[in-house]
């Protein structure tokens, strides 16, 4: 074999190491989100699942995707073999009790949904999209007969009643970065805790006109955008509601709000968050 024949190999794979390192976070535009029906044995009357990480259909492993109900959606009373987490990105929608009054939830809002838990879910709205995720799947629906107490509680959280706090409002939040001139972003915090290694998620709003990176000491991060229009740094597409960023990897993620609004991303990962 050729005395350089070492060195060429060594340098492919720096250079295939590089590439990787270089290659930027995974970015779904809503417009090519995979659509599938969420429950195929509806038939027509199934809301339809957009794929944007993970697998769903798998026995385990956690899992996030777009739901998107017609208007005027009613669902029969059912319950699910997992706990799940929503968001809702547009439209307005009502999961709860089958005897409970309607409780719209608009873009913004928060849910819970406990593993074996009857309910009903329905949706009002030229369109109605929720960001759905869970630990460990598959995700399946069942009938209410089965239903089962796994401990949990159901979880409301009306857009209107969220907790928005900023750097300046507590001192443990990470600052770096904040100069205190000008709109700051701000978070409102959803679920699980922010110690190393463990998942959480929570909402991130950045005003208009903001340029930062969100870095996680997790090592992964999954962000949805929920309003806004924001860009990833060295992507020319805006991002509209329902698109995806993330990346399995400490990699920071840089982004822009670069319209008149602000715009606000549901992230998930585990550890905690730093907004540069």
């Amino acid at each position: 074999m050729p005395s350089l024949a070492p060195k060429r190999l060594a340098a492919l794979l720096l250079s295939l190491s590089c590439s990787a390192a270089m290659a930027g976070p995974e970015i779904t535009p809503h417009d090519e989100v995979p659509w599938s029906p969420l429950n195929p044995a509806r038939g027509d009357q199934s809301p339809q699942a957009g794929a944007l990480w993970g697998d769903r259909t798998t026995a385990s492993g956690p899992a996030g995707f777009l739901v998107e109900f017609k208007d005027g959606f009613a669902s029969p009373e059912h319950i699910h073999n997992i706990t799940y987490r929503g968001v809702v990105i547009s439209g307005e929608i009502h999961n709860d009790d089958p005897a409970a009054a309607n409780q719209w939830l608009p873009s913004g809002s928060f849910w819970i949904q406990p593993a074996g838990e009857s309910h009903i879910t329905a949706a009002a709205g030229d369109r109605n999209l929720a960001y759905i995720e869970i630990d460990n799947g598959p995700y399946l629906v069942q009938p209410s007969s089965e239903a089962f107490d796994n401990g949990e509680r159901p979880v409301n959280v009306d857009e209107s009643n969220l907790v928005w706090l900023d750097a300046s409002d507590i001192n443990w939040l990470p600052q770096a970065g904040v100069s205190g001139e000008g709109p700051a972003p701000r978070v409102a915090y959803l679920w699980g805790e922010t110690d190393p290694g463990q998942d959480n998620g929570r909402l991130i709003e950045m005003p208009a006109g903001f340029s930062g990176a969100l870095e996680s000491e997790g090592d992964y991060l999954h962000a949805v955008v929920v309003k806004g229009s924001p860009r990833v740094d060295g992507d020319d597409e805006a991002l509209a509601p329902g698109s995806y960023v993330g990346t399995e990897s400490d990699e920071r993620i840089s982004l822009s709000a670069d319209g008149e609004s602000p715009a606000v991303l549901y992230v998930r990962t585990n550890g905690a968050l730093e907004i540069r």
